[in-house]
């Protein structure tokens, strides 16, 4: 989204919202509503209230994992960021310098053959770049072929510098996450599904939404530059599959929750319409000339107006209503970023929906 908006730092949210104040949750957190033009402000604890029966969640289930790690280039000191593991054992990592507050800051890639030391005398070696087009991430090989058993045993969550302090794993986890049979997970959280808590999700079943899982282990992102994403690993089960597939034939709207729900079920779609059981590697870039073919709606946090996820968003409600609710969201003094608020876009017209004004009030 081309625009001049600059999300002020103050919006940034520094710390998870249940350490914002006594007796809070994760789900202490606001909620926008969007559909079309018409925007309305709630507490995402209103979410099953925004919600009817017959609707249907996708959620992912990737676990995040503790991807950053110390390293040292010589005598210099270097974070390393792990960001996804290919099918031949190498990892696509990132390199950065440590700021000095404890978080780190942008550092160029390569060149190939760099050694960066690791703890228990580990080597990575960085062999070529991840794509032709830039030179942020790289694919490296480490000497130490349980790579996931390094990150559990010296990384540490990946922390921005918007952050306010170092915090456990544990907070970056969301409910839905479950072990993977590989044991491998996210670089960063799939934030969307943060302010979800078990008592909200019983409260939603409750009132008859179901929910979906879907499975991608997101990379690292591009704070700085704000590249599209590259290939990820997803896997769409069967079961899965079946509940969207019957929720489209019937009267609920399949909402995803997060971008990269949405990127692994449109990656999961046949040229019928019909979902299916994929799993593997999707390079799928959603925009709005691609446009989307299964999802209805769209939980998501607040985005930079320079991401590229923007672009899904576009795809989903169109550029005048995403404009519309990002003002919406900086004139309500919102909080951008993982620990931040959320934004439900929901459809305006279409085979699914009764319309707007049952929702956004």
């Amino acid at each position: 989204m081309t625009t001049t908006v600059r999300v002020p730092e103050e919006r940034s949210a520094r710390v998870p919202a249940e350490q914002r104040g006594p007796g809070r949750d994760r789900d202490s957190v606001r909620l926008l509503v969007s559909c079309g033009t018409e925007v309305s402000h709630h507490a995402f604890v209103e979410l099953p209230r925004r919600l009817r029966a017959g609707d249907l969640l996708i959620v992912n289930t990737s676990p995040t994992l503790a991807a950053a790690v110390d390293g040292w280039i010589g005598h210099a000191r270097v974070v390393v960021h792990f960001s996804t593991r290919g099918d031949d054992g190498r990892w696509a990592v990132e390199l950065r310098d440590p700021d000095g507050r404890g978080t780190t800051r942008a550092r160029a890639g390569g060149p190939a053959g760099t050694e960066v030391r690791l703890a228990g005398d580990v080597r990575l070696v960085l062999e070529e770049p991840l794509t032709p087009y830039g030179s942020r991430l790289w694919w490296g090989r480490v000497s130490e072929p349980d790579v996931l058993g390094l990150l559990r045993r010296h990384g540490r969550p990946i922390r921005y510098s918007y952050t306010q302090r170092d915090q456990p794993l544990s907070a970056y986890q969301t409910v839905f996450a479950l072990p993977s049979a590989d044991g491998g997970g996210s670089a960063e959280m799939p934030s969307a599904a943060r302010p979800f808590t078990a008592r909200l999700v019983a409260e939603l079943v409750s009132r008859g939404v179901q929910f979906a899982p879907i499975t991608l282990h997101t990379g690292v992102a591009s704070a700085e530059a704000h590249e599209p994403p590259y290939p990820e690993r997803y896997e769409v089960p069967e079961a899965s599959a079946r509940l969207i597939n019957a929720a489209r034939a019937g009267e609920g709207r399949i909402l995803a929750v997060g971008t990269t729900a949405v990127r692994a079920v449109e990656s999961a779609v046949d040229a019928g319409g019909v979902v299916r059981a994929r799993k593997g590697w999707t390079d799928l870039v959603v925009t709005p000339e691609r446009g989307v073919r299964v999802v209805d709606g769209l939980l998501t946090g607040l985005h930079e107006p320079e991401a590229s996820h923007l672009l899904m968003l576009e795809a989903i409600a169109g550029r005048t209503a995403i404009e519309r609710s990002y003002g919406e969201a900086l004139s309500g003094l919102y909080l951008w970023h993982e620990f931040g608020d959320v934004h439900l876009i929901l459809p305006e017209e279409g085979p699914h929906t009764e319309g707007c004004s049952s929702n956004c009030r």
